[in-house]
């Protein structure tokens, strides 16, 4: 009977820790909203999360690189116990009322400490990709990459079915109950689970273990070409975030909110079959090339999947989306994992992820405004509706589709600029022609070490069973 590789109990153990803690999230949504029945406040969470993510992905990232990697994820887990505790306490202790306020000062700062114990989980979520580094050889890990997609497109699943139940069960408190027992039962199970994690060396004699924004950004500038694929991931999360605001407005201007619910859980089926396609099949001799290609494809369907009031348009849409979401996303961690050095792995991605999850919610802040008061007005009785009204269609659900189709046209445009760019060419002949990213960054070999693992000195890594190894 095989033994499970290391890598799989880690992903399952991050997977039930990502379902606790992204219930938790949803379920503050949907609990604040029957509380308050304030769309402003449940706005707000949204992007209170993204600041909250952007703002703690550097110092998240520091930590990463400074501390094994196994002790990181159980204090991710211990952080997140610890503050779903304090969070159930005051709960408990704030008066009957005060949290159906949407101005007062008790909702906010019980939001406040609840985010802060999801947020903590983002620790997990930094560290995963750096240990695909150090577990799994170089020629499998857009394979490992896409597992990891799998795994969230299955944590959103069920997230999204979980959550509402809880809340109908128990509102917040029983839901903050079962996240407090579930995170205990996955700290444990991490303790069980036994993987190549040696102390962490410094980049640089004296070095110290500190936030280190400087370190970062001369490592990704050090790399041709890694800034630009850094802003154009964040341009993509800037356009990106006129589906988070816009989405389930268009899509609730269609059809039921059951209807819609359903749609959009079946879609997000998609999310799985694409984990399990790259875990199959990898990513291409260049990832970066699958990067743009997939781009290219999500904003050609953007930019017509709104084109007409059609359910079935907006159902293809949204599978078409999420199956090539993974894709995107595996791209770009294995360009990284190969061109960034294993020990400033955790800065890089940190701040990648500070970087590109800051545009989202800078654009869901704006494009409510700007669809309401001037798209909406443009189709609805301006000049829009008089000049393609009579295809287009006219009123404010056709407001909302033309800023999908605009945001789809500038995103090809973006992408095929990216295709011949400079800076494409530079970072893909780094990728197929740079040495593998040694454990010691001081000692850059001629040619990687393929099959080996980087943190025992040089015996097999654990590979996904059936794909070589």
């Amino acid at each position: 009977m095989s033994r499970i590789a290391p890598f799989h109990l880690i992903l399952a153990n991050n997977l039930m820790q990502n379902v606790v803690n992204f219930t938790v999230w949803f379920a503050l949504i949907f609990w604040a909203f029957l509380e308050t029945r304030s769309v402003f406040v449940t706005g707000m969470i949204g992007g209170i999360y993204l600041l909250f993510t952007a703002g703690f992905a550097i110092w998240f990232g520091s930590l990463v690189d400074h501390h094994r990697k196994k002790a990181i994820m159980l204090a991710s887990s211990a952080g997140s116990f610890v503050l779903y505790g304090a969070s159930l306490a005051a709960y408990a202790l704030i008066p009957e009322g005060a949290l159906s306020q949407a101005d007062g000062a008790a909702l906010w700062g019980f939001i406040f400490l609840v985010m802060l114990a999801v947020i903590c989980g983002n620790l997990r979520m930094i560290a995963l990709p750096t240990l695909v580094t150090a577990l799994i050889a170089e020629g499998e890990r857009d394979k490992a990459n896409g597992l990891v997609g799998m795994a969230t497109g299955i944590g959103f699943l069920l997230t999204s079915g979980i959550s509402g139940f809880l809340v109908a069960w128990d509102g917040i408190r029983g839901t903050l109950a079962l996240a407090i027992g579930l995170t205990a039962i996955v700290f444990l199970h991490l303790l069980t689970v036994r993987i190549d994690d040696p102390e962490p060396e410094l980049a640089a004699p004296g070095e110290r273990k500190q936030v280190d924004l400087k370190g970062a950004i001369a490592v990704v500038g050090a790399v041709p070409g890694l800034f630009a694929l850094i802003l154009f991931s964040t341009f993509n999360n800037f356009l990106g975030g006129v589906f988070m605001a816009l989405m389930d407005a268009y899509g609730l201007s269609l059809m039921e909110v059951q209807e819609w619910g359903m749609l959009w859980a079946l879609a997000s089926c998609s999310f799985i079959v694409s984990g399990l396609t790259i875990a199959k099949t990898g990513l291409g001799r260049n990832p970066l090339r699958t990067l743009l290609l997939v781009n290219l494809a999500v904003w050609t369907v953007a930019s017509v999947f709104t084109i007409q009031s059609s359910v079935a348009l907006l159902a293809v849409g949204c599978v078409i989306w999420l199956f090539l979401g993974p894709y995107a996303e595996a791209a770009e961690q294995t360009t990284l994992q190969k061109v960034v050095p294993y020990a400033r792995q955790g800065r890089v991605f940190g701040f990648a992820q500070s970087v590109e999850q800051s545009a989202a919610p800078l654009t869901a802040f704006l494009i409510g405004p700007l669809t309401q008061f001037l798209a909406i007005p443009f189709m609805t009785t301006g000049a829009g509706a008089e000049a393609v009204g009579d295809w287009y269609g006219i009123g404010p659900e056709r407001g909302m589709a033309l800023v999908f189709s605009v945001t789809g046209a500038l995103g090809v445009v973006v992408t095929l600029i990216a295709f011949r760019s400079r800076q494409y060419r530079q970072l893909s002949a780094t990728y197929l022609g740079g040495p593998e990213p040694s454990a010691d960054p001081e000692e850059r070999v001629a040619k990687g070490f393929a099959g080996l693992n980087p943190a025992d000195g040089g015996e097999t890594a654990q590979v996904p069973p059936g794909r070589g190894g």
